[in-house]
């Protein structure tokens, strides 16, 4: 036997037609008629409001998945990552915006080559250090577009008060090689008092020095639907929507059945009768907990818990399931804490309507550092 040949031989890639049933797990897939109607019933939303949208691709990495997004009517991508807006502009897209500190001369050299390929690209800055940095390094260069990151209450980045953005956007105006664009928040859900409030402020103090602010955008999925309570806003920002999540579910966002992503397992030990094991490790399903006890919900058996997870196994607490318990063999399905996470994990994603698989998509910007 070729042992060489035989180790590095790869089981078949699934493609349109097969059935899930067959396929290998652990295996997450993509229901193709949740996925349309979750882009649907979002797009809609944001039109009725008259909010541009723009889908966070960090949740599918996909720039198929964006592509459907755009041309259900979003108006351009958001991305985290340079090398994720670099596989993007490879793939076509021109409007992006990256929300992120950006510093380094790695990091701005690859941002400057970016930008003078891309007609319009912006990215976030919360501090002085990070603006004197961008403003150095594209003298010469194809002005570059910044928002200010503000904290409207998130907790994350962002300048804090509406007088420390306004200052920043003056030093953004100041430099000949940026240009302002407006401003960006990450908030806490339910929270659109504050960012209106934050935005008002900000507004009035550029105001008095001639300052056009074009750009207010707000974002995060568990409170989109409430978008339309921040009327200065003139954009939003949203990607676990896509797929959906259990988080998503437990914010109220969406029902279960609007959760496109499920991860397929399979049970493999039953060492007690409480107890079952999984071949959806941590390499499978996200170790996020979200705030929940476990690690995913199990569809079929909704009243087990998984308790823990290691590198290749997830361990189910079947002591609440009362009747039949899963056997040896068996196939679930697993709605993750955490779609966006899972998607990092894997090189493929599997699409399928009714089981059978209708597509395979690259997860094109997966694993993406340097």
């Amino acid at each position: 036997m070729d042992f060489a040949k035989h180790l590095s031989a790869k089981p078949p890639m699934p493609k349109p037609g097969d059935l899930l049933s067959n396929l290998s797990t652990p295996l997450p897939v993509i229901d193709e008629e949740i996925l349309a109607a979750n882009i649907a019933r979002v797009q809609s939303y944001m039109d009725a409001h008259n909010l541009a949208f723009r889908p966070h691709i960090k949740t599918h990495k996909i720039p198929a998945l964006a592509r459907q997004q755009v041309e259900a009517g979003a108006r351009g991508i958001n991305c985290q990552k340079i090398t994720e807006a670099e596989v993007f502009a490879d793939a076509g897209f021109e409007d992006i915006l990256i929300t992120f500190n950006i510093l380094g001369e790695q990091k701005l050299a690859r941002l400057a080559a970016l930008n003078e390929r891309v007609s319009d690209l912006k990215v976030a800055a919360d501090s002085i250090v990070t603006v004197t940095g961008l403003a150095a390094y594209f003298t010469g260069r194809k002005p570059l577009t910044v928002l200010v990151e503000c904290d409207t209450g998130g907790g994350r980045c962002g300048v804090q008060t509406a007088d420390e953005a306004a200052a920043l956007a003056r030093g953004i105006v100041a430099s000949r090689s940026l240009k302002f664009g407006g401003l960006m928040t990450y908030p806490k859900a339910n929270t659109e008092d504050a960012v209106e409030h934050f935005f008002i402020a900000t507004m009035a103090y550029l105001a008095v020095d001639g300052i056009n602010c074009a750009i207010r955008s707000n974002g995060g999925t568990p409170s989109l639907f409430n978008a339309h309570l921040v009327p200065t806003a003139t954009e939003y920002r949203a990607g676990t929507y896509i797929y959906n999540d259990r988080s998503m579910v437990r914010a109220g966002h969406c029902a279960l059945e609007d959760c496109a992503m499920h991860v397929l397992a399979t049970v493999v030990s039953r060492p007690t009768p409480d107890r079952a094991i999984l071949d959806a490790g941590s390499k499978a399903l996200t170790s996020d907990l979200l705030g929940f006890a476990d690690y995913g919900l199990i569809l079929e058996y909704p009243d087990a818990k998984i308790v823990g997870l290691s590198e290749e196994h997830a361990t189910v607490d079947l002591s609440r399931v009362d009747g039949i318990r899963p056997d040896i063999g068996e196939r679930i399905r697993i709605v993750p804490n955490h779609t966006c996470v899972v998607s990092n994990l894997f090189d493929t994603m599997i699409f399928h309507r009714e089981g059978v698989v209708t597509r395979v998509e690259t997860v094109a910007a997966r694993g993406l550092v340097w």
